[in-house]
């Protein structure tokens, strides 16, 4: 089983949605957290630990963990998706991206 970790600023609508588009994969266990420390989830180390794909939807999330999580993040490689703060929950434009953008990951895995 394949751990997979999406992480946006709250965790209040573009990781969770991915969680939820993506959770029902064979073979994929499916995860989201907030980098903000008043996130709705907030992102541990162990989460960073534990995953195995680790994606972002903005570039200065990434920043932002290389920098507060350095120590935890050997040999792991964060996958930005450049998706703008600009969608609600289950947005169906979120959906269509986040589809558009991960399909081919997970097609070869």
């Amino acid at each position: 089983m394949k751990k997979v970790l999406f992480i946006c600023s709250q965790n209040k609508f573009r990781s969770p949605t991915a969680e939820r588009i993506f959770s029902n994969l064979p073979d994929f266990e499916v995860s989201s957290a907030g980098i903000n420390n008043d996130a709705a989830n907030p992102l541990s180390s162990e989460d960073l630990e534990e995953a195995d794909y680790i994606f972002v939807m903005e570039k200065i999330q990434r920043n932002k963990i290389q920098k507060k999580f350095k120590e935890h993040l050997k040999n792991k490689k964060i996958v930005c998706l450049d998706i703008p703060d600009e969608y609600e929950y289950m947005d169906p434009a979120l959906v269509k991206l986040l589809k558009s953008k991960l399909d081919k990951f997970f097609e070869g895995k």
